[in-house]
């Protein structure tokens, strides 16, 4: 009987071999747990077994669903009266990190030759944290589209109201969801789209406020977290609580998309609205 030459190595040569591997070279889905070398991930970000999107910033998102894009108030950003050093220091990483001065990107845009206005929240900006200044860019992109008579996207990402700006985070809720108002008053059309997380006051306003409400798959959608939950109630919830599919099977989303899909979905609502209102 032949003896196999191959030999294991010992559990230091394993652990070595482990330690030269670059970063970011293997990834793992936090949904199914699936390891996949990251380049499987492709260039809308998900995992190739569920279909996860994993968290994008927010330029990449602009570029990988519109056709051209326009920005919007780009230098709108932090009052200078909020002077925490910490807060500061973590508004200078976040600008570093995403390119962008606010947790939401703002600008009008063409998908498919229908022009449109854009919000695109970044959950690499202090987790797409709902602050002053990004109340009033959303609001502004509101007043804009209603103007213009236009469409408006809104990808959301974000873990909620900034609690280092108090109640002037608290209060852009209202203001955002006035803003949301107008503009359904005109009869235009507000598309949302639920990204992973969306939470706290987002979810709260104007993330449930659209007409047609899409959400990619496996996203955290809520309120209040899950430790807060279980801590109210005295009740541990089902594993799949708070995922789009449980948020979907309550009737709170239209349709879960496939980022793969979701240009090609957004441009058929939108030739949709368009031959609606007699446009097409």
């Amino acid at each position: 009987m032949l003896q196999s030459r191959f030999k294991m190595p010992s559990h230091d040569e394993l652990v070595k071999r482990m330690d030269a591997i670059p970063d970011h070279v293997l990834r793992e889905c936090p949904i199914c747990h699936y390891k996949f070398l990251s380049m499987r991930a492709g260039r809308n970000n998900t995992c190739p077994k569920c279909g996860y999107g994993f968290r994008m910033l927010a330029k990449r998102r602009v570029k990988t669903t519109f056709d051209k894009f326009t920005e919007l108030d780009r230098d709108l950003t932090v009052p200078d009266r909020y002077t925490d050093e910490k807060y500061r220091a973590k508004i200078a990483k976040a600008k570093k990190v995403t390119g962008i001065n606010e947790s939401v990107l703002t600008g009008t845009a063409l998908l498919d030759k229908h022009a449109v206005a854009v919000g695109v929240m970044d959950p690499f900006w202090i987790m797409g944290s709902l602050g002053s200044a990004t109340g009033e860019k959303i609001t502004r992109l509101f007043e804009l589209a209603t103007r213009k008579q236009l469409p408006v996207i809104m990808f959301t990402a974000s873990g909620g109201a900034r609690m280092q700006e108090g109640l002037n985070s608290l209060m852009q809720m209202a203001k955002v969801s006035s803003a949301v108002a107008a503009h359904s008053k005109a009869g235009l059309l507000y598309i949302v789209v639920l990204c992973d997380p969306t939470t706290g006051g987002v979810t709260a306003s104007f993330a449930m406020d659209g007409d047609i409400t899409l959400a990619e798959p496996h996203a955290l959608i809520g309120f209040a977290g899950r430790r807060v939950i279980e801590q109210t109630i005295m009740q541990r919830p089902p594993k799949d609580f708070q995922s789009a599919e449980t948020v979907m099977k309550h009737g709170f989303i239209d349709q879960i998309v496939n980022r793969a899909d979701m240009k090609e979905t957004l441009a058929k609502l939108l030739l949709l609205h368009t031959r609606e209102n007699g446009n097409g």
